[in-house]
Protein backbone atom coordinates (compact mmCIF):
# COMPACT_ATOMS: atom_id res chain seq x y z
CA UNK A 1 0.00 0.00 0.00
CA UNK A 2 2.89 2.77 1.18
CA UNK A 3 4.36 1.47 -2.15
CA UNK A 4 1.31 2.54 -3.98
CA UNK A 5 1.06 5.53 -2.22
CA UNK A 6 4.70 6.59 -3.20
CA UNK A 7 4.13 5.84 -6.76
CA UNK A 8 0.96 8.27 -6.91
CA UNK A 9 3.10 11.54 -5.07
CA UNK A 10 5.97 10.73 -8.01
CA UNK A 11 3.07 10.98 -10.48
CA UNK A 12 1.55 13.87 -9.09
CA UNK A 13 5.20 15.85 -8.93
CA UNK A 14 5.93 14.57 -12.41
CA UNK A 15 2.78 16.48 -13.90
CA UNK A 16 3.08 19.63 -11.77
CA UNK A 17 6.75 19.89 -12.71
CA UNK A 18 5.86 19.48 -16.24
CA UNK A 19 2.79 22.53 -15.82
CA UNK A 20 4.21 25.73 -16.93
CA UNK A 21 4.51 29.00 -13.92
CA UNK A 22 1.33 30.40 -13.67
CA UNK A 23 0.71 32.80 -16.60
CA UNK A 24 2.85 31.51 -18.66
CA UNK A 25 1.37 30.12 -22.02
CA UNK A 26 3.87 27.90 -23.98
CA UNK A 27 1.91 27.21 -26.32
CA UNK A 28 -1.94 26.99 -27.41
CA UNK A 29 -4.34 26.32 -29.89
CA UNK A 30 -5.52 28.97 -32.11
CA UNK A 31 -7.61 27.62 -34.91
CA UNK A 32 -9.37 24.69 -35.27
CA UNK A 33 -10.07 23.14 -38.81
CA UNK A 34 -11.57 19.99 -38.96
CA UNK A 35 -9.15 17.56 -37.67
CA UNK A 36 -6.51 19.46 -37.46
CA UNK A 37 -5.27 22.06 -35.29
CA UNK A 38 -2.80 25.13 -35.38
CA UNK A 39 -0.73 26.08 -32.68
CA UNK A 40 0.19 29.37 -31.40
CA UNK A 41 3.74 28.57 -32.12
CA UNK A 42 3.03 27.40 -35.88
CA UNK A 43 1.55 31.03 -35.99
CA UNK A 44 3.64 33.13 -34.52
CA UNK A 45 6.95 31.03 -36.90
CA UNK A 46 4.91 31.84 -39.53
CA UNK A 47 4.26 35.43 -38.45
CA UNK A 48 7.73 35.95 -37.65
CA UNK A 49 9.60 37.10 -40.57
CA UNK A 50 6.68 39.51 -41.24
CA UNK A 51 6.33 40.85 -37.78
CA UNK A 52 10.51 41.44 -38.51
CA UNK A 53 9.97 43.55 -41.04
CA UNK A 54 7.06 45.80 -39.60
CA UNK A 55 8.46 46.53 -36.42
CA UNK A 56 11.62 47.53 -38.04
CA UNK A 57 9.67 49.90 -40.67
CA UNK A 58 6.82 51.36 -38.72
CA UNK A 59 6.18 52.66 -35.00
CA UNK A 60 3.35 53.52 -32.78
CA UNK A 61 -0.58 53.05 -33.77
CA UNK A 62 0.05 51.90 -37.39
CA UNK A 63 2.80 49.61 -36.20
CA UNK A 64 0.17 47.65 -33.55
CA UNK A 65 -2.49 47.94 -36.68
CA UNK A 66 -0.35 45.99 -39.11
CA UNK A 67 0.76 43.93 -36.62
CA UNK A 68 -2.72 42.46 -35.59
CA UNK A 69 -3.98 42.66 -39.19
CA UNK A 70 -1.32 40.60 -40.39
CA UNK A 71 -1.51 37.95 -38.04
CA UNK A 72 -5.40 37.73 -38.80
CA UNK A 73 -3.97 37.49 -42.20
CA UNK A 74 -1.17 34.90 -41.95
CA UNK A 75 -3.84 33.07 -39.48
CA UNK A 76 -6.37 33.25 -42.70
CA UNK A 77 -3.70 31.57 -45.18
CA UNK A 78 -2.56 28.69 -43.20
CA UNK A 79 -6.70 27.63 -42.30
CA UNK A 80 -6.51 27.73 -46.21
CA UNK A 81 -3.43 25.69 -46.39
CA UNK A 82 -4.80 23.19 -43.82
CA UNK A 83 -7.93 22.96 -46.17
CA UNK A 84 -6.53 22.52 -48.90
CA UNK A 85 -3.99 19.97 -47.46
CA UNK A 86 -6.87 17.99 -46.20
CA UNK A 87 -8.80 17.87 -49.57
CA UNK A 88 -5.46 17.09 -51.17
CA UNK A 89 -5.08 13.96 -48.77
CA UNK A 90 -8.93 13.44 -50.36
CA UNK A 91 -8.17 13.59 -53.77
CA UNK A 92 -5.04 11.80 -53.69
CA UNK A 93 -2.77 14.93 -54.46
CA UNK A 94 1.09 14.09 -53.26
CA UNK A 95 4.02 15.98 -53.19
CA UNK A 96 7.18 13.86 -52.55
CA UNK A 97 10.51 15.13 -51.31
CA UNK A 98 12.61 15.06 -54.20
CA UNK A 99 10.03 16.84 -56.18
CA UNK A 100 10.38 19.50 -53.96
CA UNK A 101 13.92 19.38 -54.05
CA UNK A 102 14.14 18.95 -58.10
CA UNK A 103 11.99 22.54 -58.34
CA UNK A 104 14.73 23.62 -55.85
CA UNK A 105 17.63 22.79 -58.23
CA UNK A 106 15.90 24.25 -61.00
CA UNK A 107 15.39 27.76 -59.21
CA UNK A 108 18.44 27.58 -57.96
CA UNK A 109 19.74 26.54 -62.05
CA UNK A 110 17.77 29.44 -62.94
CA UNK A 111 19.42 31.98 -60.48
CA UNK A 112 22.57 30.83 -61.38
CA UNK A 113 23.24 30.35 -57.35
CA UNK A 114 24.83 27.89 -55.12
CA UNK A 115 22.56 25.89 -52.27
CA UNK A 116 24.48 27.57 -49.84
CA UNK A 117 23.88 31.20 -51.24
CA UNK A 118 19.94 30.14 -51.44
CA UNK A 119 20.33 29.07 -47.44
CA UNK A 120 22.05 32.14 -46.67
CA UNK A 121 19.35 34.57 -48.49
CA UNK A 122 16.70 32.43 -47.05
CA UNK A 123 18.43 33.60 -43.33
CA UNK A 124 18.49 36.99 -43.92
CA UNK A 125 14.98 37.19 -44.08
CA UNK A 126 14.48 35.35 -41.62
CA UNK A 127 13.13 31.95 -42.93
CA UNK A 128 14.68 28.46 -42.72
CA UNK A 129 15.26 26.31 -45.64
CA UNK A 130 13.11 23.58 -44.34
CA UNK A 131 10.23 26.55 -43.96
CA UNK A 132 11.05 27.35 -47.17
CA UNK A 133 10.42 23.52 -48.97
CA UNK A 134 6.98 23.01 -46.86
CA UNK A 135 6.16 26.23 -48.79
CA UNK A 136 7.10 25.34 -52.25
CA UNK A 137 5.32 21.86 -51.14
CA UNK A 138 1.98 23.46 -50.26
CA UNK A 139 2.38 25.71 -53.27
CA UNK A 140 3.01 22.59 -55.79
CA UNK A 141 0.20 20.68 -54.33
CA UNK A 142 -2.10 24.50 -54.29
CA UNK A 143 -1.09 24.09 -58.05
CA UNK A 144 -2.03 20.24 -58.72
CA UNK A 145 -5.40 20.32 -57.09
CA UNK A 146 -6.30 23.60 -58.81
CA UNK A 147 -4.71 21.91 -62.18
CA UNK A 148 -7.64 18.42 -61.24
CA UNK A 149 -10.35 20.73 -59.12
CA UNK A 150 -10.27 23.94 -61.00
CA UNK A 151 -8.43 23.95 -64.37
CA UNK A 152 -9.43 20.60 -65.90
CA UNK A 153 -12.84 22.04 -65.76
CA UNK A 154 -12.73 25.58 -67.42
CA UNK A 155 -13.49 25.90 -71.33
CA UNK A 156 -12.35 28.61 -73.23
CA UNK A 157 -14.86 29.67 -76.37
CA UNK A 158 -13.71 30.51 -79.60
CA UNK A 159 -16.23 33.85 -79.09
CA UNK A 160 -14.33 34.25 -75.93
CA UNK A 161 -11.25 34.33 -77.73
CA UNK A 162 -12.51 36.51 -80.25
CA UNK A 163 -14.47 38.96 -77.96
CA UNK A 164 -10.78 39.16 -75.82
CA UNK A 165 -8.69 40.06 -79.09
CA UNK A 166 -11.54 42.55 -80.09
CA UNK A 167 -11.41 44.44 -76.70
CA UNK A 168 -7.65 44.62 -76.78
CA UNK A 169 -7.05 45.51 -80.15
CA UNK A 170 -4.42 48.13 -78.76
CA UNK A 171 -2.34 45.31 -76.89
CA UNK A 172 -1.92 43.65 -80.44
CA UNK A 173 -0.75 46.72 -82.56
CA UNK A 174 2.62 46.27 -84.02
CA UNK A 175 5.46 48.87 -83.30
CA UNK A 176 6.02 51.15 -86.56
CA UNK A 177 9.78 50.22 -87.10
CA UNK A 178 12.45 51.04 -89.93
CA UNK A 179 15.33 49.04 -91.13
CA UNK A 180 18.44 51.63 -91.00
CA UNK A 181 22.28 51.55 -92.57
CA UNK A 182 24.33 54.19 -89.99
CA UNK A 183 27.26 56.17 -90.17
CA UNK A 184 28.00 57.59 -87.09
CA UNK A 185 30.96 60.59 -86.70
CA UNK A 186 30.65 60.97 -82.76
CA UNK A 187 31.45 64.42 -81.27
CA UNK A 188 31.93 64.92 -77.72
CA UNK A 189 29.80 67.11 -75.65
CA UNK A 190 32.94 69.29 -74.62
CA UNK A 191 33.59 69.25 -78.22
CA UNK A 192 35.56 73.58 -79.29
CA UNK A 193 34.01 74.68 -82.41
CA UNK A 194 37.06 73.82 -84.30
CA UNK A 195 36.55 69.84 -83.85
CA UNK A 196 32.64 70.22 -84.82
CA UNK A 197 33.95 71.88 -87.56
CA UNK A 198 36.50 69.06 -88.47
CA UNK A 199 33.85 66.92 -87.58
CA UNK A 200 30.93 68.24 -90.10
CA UNK A 201 33.69 68.20 -92.76
CA UNK A 202 34.21 64.47 -92.27
CA UNK A 203 30.95 63.55 -92.32
CA UNK A 204 29.79 65.61 -95.77
CA UNK A 205 32.93 64.20 -97.09
CA UNK A 206 31.42 60.67 -96.45
CA UNK A 207 27.96 61.63 -98.09
CA UNK A 208 29.79 63.52 -100.81
CA UNK A 209 31.23 59.82 -101.69
CA UNK A 210 27.87 58.36 -101.27
CA UNK A 211 25.85 60.61 -103.38
CA UNK A 212 28.77 60.13 -106.09
CA UNK A 213 28.37 56.33 -106.48
CA UNK A 214 30.08 54.32 -103.86
CA UNK A 215 27.90 52.05 -101.49
CA UNK A 216 26.57 53.22 -98.25
CA UNK A 217 28.07 49.91 -96.99
CA UNK A 218 31.99 50.55 -98.14
CA UNK A 219 31.83 54.40 -96.94
CA UNK A 220 30.33 52.59 -93.81
CA UNK A 221 33.00 49.90 -93.14
CA UNK A 222 35.39 53.13 -92.74
CA UNK A 223 33.33 55.34 -90.50
CA UNK A 224 30.94 54.03 -88.45
CA UNK A 225 31.51 52.32 -85.30
CA UNK A 226 32.13 49.36 -83.61
CA UNK A 227 30.39 46.03 -84.97
CA UNK A 228 27.52 48.66 -87.20
CA UNK A 229 30.60 49.31 -89.67
CA UNK A 230 31.50 45.68 -89.89
CA UNK A 231 27.74 44.86 -90.93
CA UNK A 232 28.24 47.84 -93.57
CA UNK A 233 26.29 50.48 -91.57
CA UNK A 234 23.09 47.87 -90.91
CA UNK A 235 21.60 47.86 -87.61
CA UNK A 236 18.63 45.97 -88.71
CA UNK A 237 14.93 47.14 -87.35
CA UNK A 238 14.62 50.03 -84.53
CA UNK A 239 10.99 50.48 -83.19
CA UNK A 240 9.25 53.63 -83.29
CA UNK A 241 10.22 55.40 -79.43
CA UNK A 242 13.85 54.01 -79.43
CA UNK A 243 15.80 55.83 -81.80
CA UNK A 244 17.61 59.63 -81.11
CA UNK A 245 14.34 61.97 -81.63
CA UNK A 246 16.61 63.63 -84.42
CA UNK A 247 17.05 60.52 -86.00
CA UNK A 248 13.64 59.02 -85.93
CA UNK A 249 12.22 62.24 -87.29
CA UNK A 250 14.19 61.93 -90.63
CA UNK A 251 13.89 58.04 -90.59
CA UNK A 252 10.29 57.74 -90.63
CA UNK A 253 9.76 60.24 -93.46
CA UNK A 254 12.37 58.62 -95.60
CA UNK A 255 11.33 56.61 -98.76
CA UNK A 256 13.73 52.91 -98.63
CA UNK A 257 16.84 53.68 -99.97
CA UNK A 258 17.15 57.40 -99.89
CA UNK A 259 20.32 58.22 -97.94
CA UNK A 260 19.48 61.44 -95.25
CA UNK A 261 21.65 64.96 -95.10
CA UNK A 262 24.09 65.00 -92.01
CA UNK A 263 21.85 65.16 -88.85
CA UNK A 264 23.11 66.59 -86.11
CA UNK A 265 22.62 64.75 -82.67
CA UNK A 266 23.95 65.34 -78.88
CA UNK A 267 26.11 62.11 -80.17
CA UNK A 268 27.31 63.37 -82.80
CA UNK A 269 26.72 63.16 -86.38
CA UNK A 270 24.31 60.98 -88.44
CA UNK A 271 24.05 59.55 -91.92
CA UNK A 272 20.99 57.25 -92.47
CA UNK A 273 19.80 55.10 -94.96
CA UNK A 274 16.55 52.92 -94.70
CA UNK A 275 16.43 49.64 -95.85
CA UNK A 276 13.40 48.78 -95.35
CA UNK A 277 10.20 49.68 -93.31
CA UNK A 278 7.46 47.43 -90.64
CA UNK A 279 3.97 49.46 -90.82
CA UNK A 280 2.09 49.40 -87.46
CA UNK A 281 -0.87 47.02 -87.71
CA UNK A 282 -2.12 44.29 -85.90
CA UNK A 283 -1.04 40.92 -85.06
CA UNK A 284 -3.21 38.06 -86.41
CA UNK A 285 -5.65 36.44 -84.05
CA UNK A 286 -3.79 33.14 -85.12
CA UNK A 287 -0.48 34.40 -83.69
CA UNK A 288 -2.04 35.22 -80.09
CA UNK A 289 -4.96 32.67 -79.86
CA UNK A 290 -3.06 30.76 -77.55
CA UNK A 291 -1.65 33.86 -75.30
CA UNK A 292 -4.90 35.50 -74.97
CA UNK A 293 -6.54 31.24 -74.29
CA UNK A 294 -4.38 31.05 -71.14
CA UNK A 295 -4.94 34.70 -69.96
CA UNK A 296 -9.03 33.84 -70.13
CA UNK A 297 -7.91 30.71 -68.26
CA UNK A 298 -5.99 32.20 -65.53
CA UNK A 299 -8.57 35.01 -65.01
CA UNK A 300 -11.35 32.23 -64.53
CA UNK A 301 -8.96 30.49 -62.47
CA UNK A 302 -8.55 32.69 -59.91
CA UNK A 303 -11.87 33.47 -59.63
CA UNK A 304 -12.76 29.78 -59.38
CA UNK A 305 -10.52 29.12 -57.10
CA UNK A 306 -12.17 31.72 -54.88
CA UNK A 307 -15.34 30.25 -55.22
CA UNK A 308 -14.28 27.16 -54.15
CA UNK A 309 -11.90 27.95 -51.52
CA UNK A 310 -15.26 29.84 -50.19
CA UNK A 311 -17.25 26.77 -50.17
CA UNK A 312 -14.49 24.51 -48.83
CA UNK A 313 -14.54 26.90 -46.04
CA UNK A 314 -18.09 26.84 -45.23
CA UNK A 315 -18.59 23.08 -45.52
CA UNK A 316 -16.02 22.70 -42.97
CA UNK A 317 -15.28 22.92 -39.15
CA UNK A 318 -13.33 26.09 -38.47
CA UNK A 319 -13.03 27.79 -35.36
CA UNK A 320 -10.75 30.80 -34.67
CA UNK A 321 -9.60 31.02 -31.13
CA UNK A 322 -6.64 33.96 -31.56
Amino acid sequence: MKKIYLIMIAAILAIALSVPAAGEVVDRIVAIVNDDVITLSELNETFDPYQKKIEASLTGQEKERMLTEGKTTILKRLIDSKLIEQEAKKSGVTVKDDEVMGFVKEVLKGRNMQMSELIQALNKDGLTFEGYKQELREQMMRQRLIRKEIRSKIVITDDEIGDYYRQHRDEYEGKEAVRLKQILIPVPAMADDLLRKRAREVAEGALKRIKGGESFETVAVQFAQGSAGAAGGDIGFVEKGSMLPEVEKVALNLDIGVVSSVIETPQGLYIIQVVDKRGAGLKPITEVRQEIRMKLENEKATVKFEEWIAELRAKSLVEVKL
